[in-house]
Formats: structure tokens, sequence, C-alpha cells
């Protein structure tokens, strides 16, 4: 990254939720797809505030799952804030129209584009908060010289490609290095494995975003769910 150069704020949202101290991100890979209109009121009835949306291609990852229509859908049908996770090779091609479609946020994955810088300012060009993303496995120091570049860093806590897979406690070392890099308003996101078990060690490692799969979806009631994970992270953050 060119350091004289002059890094844009976050875009308030985030920075809204960085403020928060802890923002729990429904993941729509662990939805009920047949009814996904009604999985969305039931998010924003619980107070969900973001909706994680997982884009893989068979490519970057091991399995295929949504595409641009998708995610138009999903924008008529709620307000929540779009937080579109790009596991894709050639992400550049497909930025502006997955803008388009509505999301709020786009990350890349730092595997996929080893040298992200104009690709994350394009994206802020575009209107949307630019995120980096890191897998499980690759050395956090591919990301850090462009961590404050992006409004969103996440962290992989499970290999990439598959919702359901066990928490690996060792990504929180990336968590940590990538909170000490990231703009203070920006946000850290963790996804992957996260739960009751889990959520406590990824708020106190330092994240600010957690995407949970069946950690939201597999309970009876989305919302109390949602104020149990948030409170969980919170009052490890006090500690």
């Amino acid at each position: 990254m060119d350091e004289s150069v002059k890094v844009s704020a976050s875009a308030e949202w985030v920075a809204e939720t960085a403020r928060a101290g802890a923002t729990i991100v429904p993941s729509l890979l662990a939805s009920d797809f047949a009814n996904l209109a009604r999985e969305l009121r039931r998010l924003e009835e619980g107070g969900a505030k973001v909706v994680h949306i997982d884009v893989m291609d068979g490519r970057l990852v091991p399995n295929i799952s949504v595409g641009v229509p998708v995610v138009a859908s999903v924008r008529k049908a709620t307000r929540l804030k779009l937080d579109v996770h790009l596991m894709i090779v050639e992400p550049e091609r497909y930025v502006e129209a997955f803008r388009k479609a509505g999301a709020d946020s786009l990350t890349v994955h730092i595997e996929a584009v080893p040298e992200p810088t104009a690709l994350l300012r394009e994206i802020r060009e575009l209107g949307a908060a630019p995120g980096l993303a890191l897998n499980y496995g690759t050395p956090v120091e591919k990301i850090l010289p462009f961590a404050k570049e992006a409004d969103v860093l996440l962290a992989m806590s499970v290999p990439a490609g598959f919702g359901g897979q066990k928490f690996h406690p060792d990504a929180l070392e990336s968590v940590r290095a990538l909170r000490a890099s990231a703009r203070p308003d920006a946000v850290v996101e963790i996804d992957g494995g996260i739960d009751v078990e889990t959520i406590e060690s990824a708020s106190e490692a330092g994240v600010d975003w957690f995407v949970a799969g069946t950690g939201v979806f597999r309970a009876p009631d989305y919302g109390a769910q949602i104020s149990l994970l948030r409170r969980l992270a919170l009052d490890a953050k006090s500690k």
C-alpha cells in the first residue's frame, strides 16, 4: 500500500457498529433457503442489523453457493445491511454487479487478490464498505500491509467453504494481529464456528462482528439467540 495516499474513513454504518462493540451477523448459508423471506423477517424482528451472504465459486473454496440474483432478491426482501463475502477468484470482475444488486459491504480474499489496494478503493468508490478476508491457515502477514485500506477485516476461524465446522482457536492469533493493524473506525470480523461456546474468546481477542450460521439458525428463537450471543460478547469485552 502506498502510505502517502490518505485512506478514507470507514462507512458510517460500519463505524457505528464498531462503536456498539459487538454485532451478531447471521449467515444465510445456514438458513432455510426455501423460506428465505420469512427467515429475513425473523432476523429483523430478532434485532439483527447485518446479515452475511457467502458467495462461493467452487474454485477459491471447495463449494458453490449463491450469486448476484440471490443477493438482489435478498435486497428486495429486507432492510438489513448485506455483508457480502466473495469467496471467489477474480472478484474484480463482479464487485460492481454485487454492489448494484444491493451489497452494503463487499469482502474479497487476500488469497484471490494478493495486491488488493486498487480493488478495495474501487469498492469504496462504488459506495460499499470494502472488506479484506484471510482464510484459515494463511499467514496473517499477507494481509497486514493492506489492513488500513479496509473497513472490514475478516478472519476465517475454519477453512472457508462450508458451514457448521468446528472453531479453530489458533485463528485468534490472526484476529489479534488484525485488531492491532485495523483503523479505529474499522471492524474485525470472524467467521466459522461461532456460538455460545466460542464467542467470548473471539470477543476478548478483539472481534467486532461475529458471523454465526448454525449458532443462530439452529435456535428456536432467533432474537433470543442473537441477544444471548451479543451479551456474551459484550461481557467478555468488559472483563
